[in-house]
């Protein structure tokens, strides 16, 4: 599976403070004088949380592991998150324990249904996937945090050969997210799935829906990975019905008459 890494910010503010060390020469009136220095001031410790979340974005998924762990047990967001770098490390019975570890606490965890769901994608038990994938969206309702959850749904559905059922999934992510497909973010809290056998049809059904839309730069774009990618019913681009409005554009005309590298 292929993931994105999350990319954590954080600011620790550098104060200052003004000592007074006496001279070891007295002055001739006998005084001595105060010679300010500047020391900072000690650096607010990180939170347990905020330390995993910088392993993560380092990759150091077990060092994560071992900072989320020493967080409150009964946080779910620490379970979720325990569970993503388990996810990362390919322990999927660890990560799913953690998920649902989240889920006793929090039992409306939409994040973490959704990343049960992408164990059993995993898994390659594409009903279960999906059971979860729609268990999650019944309380996303429609949300703009349930277009990844949509897209996961799509992926399953594309993986079982329900390609109607996935288009569906697909386009009701993107009217949540017209972005969806070109996030490429993060660990965050909540996994997106991008993992398929049939790389070439996918990426060409993702052209098609761009297409659709009227974005045609990123349909090109898609289509090309499609075909760099060993797609093979390309007379399938000059019938399906979403290209029509780009079939007499020289982009797409140079794209059907090329024959580019199979990668």
């Amino acid at each position: 599976m292929v993931y994105r890494p999350l990319g954590l910010i954080f600011f620790s503010g550098l104060g200052s403070i003004l000592l007074y060390a006496q001279s070891g020469n007295a002055m001739l009136d006998g005084t001595r004088t105060a010679v300010p220095v500047q020391t900072q001031t000690p650096k607010t410790p990180l939170s347990p949380e905020m330390r995993g979340d910088i392993f993560m974005a380092r990759k150091m998924y077990r060092e994560a592991i071992e900072a989320f762990k020493e967080g409150s047990p009964k946080d779910p967001v620490l379970w979720n998150k325990t569970g993503i770098a388990y996810h990362q490390m390919l322990q999927l019975d660890n990560a799913r324990k953690s998920y649902e570890q989240a889920l006793k606490l929090k039992p409306d965890y939409l994040e973490a249904m959704n990343n049960i769901g992408t164990i059993y994608y995993a898994k390659k038990s594409y009903r279960r996937s999906i059971a979860w994938y729609n268990k999650a969206l019944k309380l996303a309702m429609g949300e703009s945090r349930s277009a990844s959850i949509y897209m996961n749904l799509g992926t399953a559905y594309f993986s079982r050969k329900r390609y109607q059922d996935a288009t569906n999934a697909y386009q009701t992510a993107l009217k949540i997210d017209p972005d969806v497909f070109e996030h490429h973010s993060s660990f965050g809290v909540m996994l997106e799935e991008r993992t398929v056998e049939e790389r070439a049809k996918y990426h060409y059904y993702v052209a098609k829906l761009y297409a659709k839309s009227g974005r045609t730069e990123l349909a090109l774009q898609y289509l090309r990975k499609a075909l760099e990618e060993g797609f093979k019913e390309r007379d399938k681009l000059a019938k399906d019905p979403e290209f029509a409005p780009m079939r007499d554009t020289d982009e797409f005309k140079i794209l059907l008459a090329s024959n580019p590298r199979v990668l």
